[in-house]
């Protein structure tokens, strides 16, 4: 009899190639954070810790390690991928038979939220306030409010990773959550006719 595999589901966390972003590394590494995964059936932590940030990352994980061997979860980390991340987030999408929908955690860079968005895996965009202007936080609140995306703040990432359950179920409604006010309320009949030409 044939042994069936145990199903999967990762939370792939990135900080992106350019600035460091400790304080990201070290929530998702918090033992906060991993019993908010374990709670919601993850198995997998995949940290992308930038160019610069192996010490931070190794350091960090020997402070959580009775946090992380307790949470029964799968920790690792990268530096950077030369190919990009989206195969990570492809995986974090899920859809297989072993792969459960997760969760990507990324920096608010637009390079790396456009890669998530493009993959349509639920994002919890997390930006840096150590970075001199505020541009990241104007952008993740304004694609937060469009929900494209969940806002997440390092003080409650826990909280954020249940919202991003509530955003993977409105992304299956149709017509689309963020698709504007005049795709309201038509349907997909409704919807098809109009891309097609047929008006009233």
């Amino acid at each position: 009899m044939a042994q069936t595999q145990q199903q999967q589901k990762l939370c792939f966390v990135s900080v992106g190639a350019t600035a460091e972003f400790p304080a990201l590394i070290n929530t998702a590494l918090s033992a906060d954070f991993l019993s908010a995964l374990q709670s919601q059936g993850y198995t997998e932590l995949l940290v992308q810790y930038g160019e610069d940030g192996k010490d931070a990352f190794d350091g960090l994980m020997k402070q959580a390690q009775s946090g992380v061997e307790s949470s029964g979860l799968k920790v690792s980390g990268f530096a950077l991928d030369k190919a990009g991340l989206g195969r990570y987030m492809r995986r974090a999408k899920g859809g297989s038979k072993t792969m459960l929908p997760g969760v990507v955690v990324c920096h608010a860079g637009s390079g790396t939220i456009l890669d998530a968005l493009r993959t349509a895996v639920p994002t919890i965009v997390v930006p840096n306030s150590a970075l001199l202007d505020n541009h990241q936080a104007e952008l993740a609140e304004a694609l937060s409010e469009q929900q494209y995306v969940i806002h997440g703040k390092l003080d409650n990432l826990g909280h954020a990773l249940q919202e991003a359950e509530k955003l993977r179920q409105r992304q299956k409604e149709w017509p689309p959550v963020n698709a504007g006010m005049q795709r309201q309320g038509k349907g997909l009949k409704g919807i098809l006719d109009e891309e097609m030409g047929f008006l009233d």
